[in-house]
């Protein structure tokens, strides 16, 4: 979307290709944009069947991708990974379009892979081992604008964080995590021990189960508990320290100069979250805790003595703004529009 606003900006038409039931269905239109739908499932390489079936459903969406690259009279594609993606690209080598695609990863998925020698461009994230020469650039990753404009002031004013106080900030992706969400309702809201605030992006999934839980909380004040942000600016703007997951958004948290205690997800793919948190912790930026460490006394008191060392807490947010990539999504909208020429 980041990119898309860029596109606009400089004068170009966009449009999109995804599917009815993911998220863009809902975004993308509320954006203004319009979007062209694809049937296509995600490959479960744990069950041939679905995995066949789901071969099946992008061989005939490139059918449907092709005519509506021909129909929108389109001069570039630009894939971004994923399922739809795949589908996207192999139409736009059938039809000579230019193809340029973004990886967000610390490696290059399925799609990617597939399509990265017939691809005018690919833009990385991260430098990757074995993808380098002027076919690759390293761009970083897109942040949404509201990432980046979020006021302070403003900011703790909407939660009702004092200028003085220290906040973490836990979140775990929009979906949440379930091991972090847990720990830290425990560690901060039902034990002793925290003069902090805490803000807890948790998620849809488990949101009802801690709002049960943090109301019957020994330590329920200066928690605040959202279900849900759609791009997470006021509460990076709000906060001090981050405890969440590795995925896309430590190029959030680099954004916005914010230090992190990172937990990786275990089962991500090709263990990506790893390498991103190690990406993090090797400049400075963050320490790692493995979920399975994940421990409520543990955490409290590794987020306590964190949130009360001022030199180490500004010397950790100094190395996370060095990573940043503030300019990503504009980087990648030249891109583009070069390759559409």
């Amino acid at each position: 979307m980041a990119v898309a606003a860029e596109l606009r900006a400089s004068g170009a038409e966009v449009s999109f290709l995804g599917t009815r039931e993911r998220i863009e269905a809902e975004l993308v239109p509320a954006a203004g944009y319009e979007i062209d739908y694809l049937k296509v499932r995600g490959i479960d390489r744990g069950n041939p069947l679905r995995a066949a079936l789901a071969a099946a459903e992008a061989g005939a969406a490139v059918g449907t991708a092709r005519r509506a690259l021909r129909r929108r009279g389109a001069d570039v594609v630009m894939g971004g990974g994923g399922f739809v993606a795949g589908p996207a690209g192999v139409a736009a080598v059938a039809t000579r379009t230019p193809l340029v695609l973004t990886e967000a990863d610390s490696h290059l998925g399925l799609a990617n892979r597939l399509l990265a020698g017939r691809a005018r461009r690919i833009c990385l994230a991260f430098p990757i081992s074995g993808r380098e020469g002027e076919r690759y650039a390293i761009t970083g990753r897109p942040v949404p604008a509201g990432v980046l404009e979020a006021e302070r002031g403003a900011a703790r004013e909407r939660f009702g964080i004092g200028p003085d106080a220290r906040c973490l900030l836990v979140m775990g992706g929009s979906q949440g995590a379930r091991t972090i969400n847990r720990c830290a309702i425990e560690a901060f809201a039902e034990r002793d021990g925290r003069d902090f605030h805490v803000l807890h992006v948790a998620g849809k999934r488990d949101f009802g189960e801690l709002e049960d839980r943090l109301a019957k909380a020994p330590r329920n004040d200066r928690y605040t508990l959202l279900a849900y942000e759609p791009d997470l600016g006021d509460c990076l703007a709000a906060s001090d320290l981050v405890l969440g997951r590795s995925g896309g958004s430590v190029f959030e948290l680099a954004a916005t100069g914010r230090p992190a205690i990172l937990v990786p997800y275990p089962h991500a793919t090709a263990g990506h979250q790893e390498e991103n948190a190690a990406w993090m912790a090797s400049a400075g930026a963050a320490t790692v805790l493995a979920d399975a460490d994940l421990d409520p006394e543990f955490l409290r008191r590794e987020v306590g003595e964190l949130l009360a060392d001022e030199r180490r807490l500004g010397e950790m947010a100094a190395a996370s703004a060095a990573l940043a990539m503030p300019d990503a999504a504009r980087r990648i909208a030249d891109e583009v529009l070069e390759a559409a020429q």
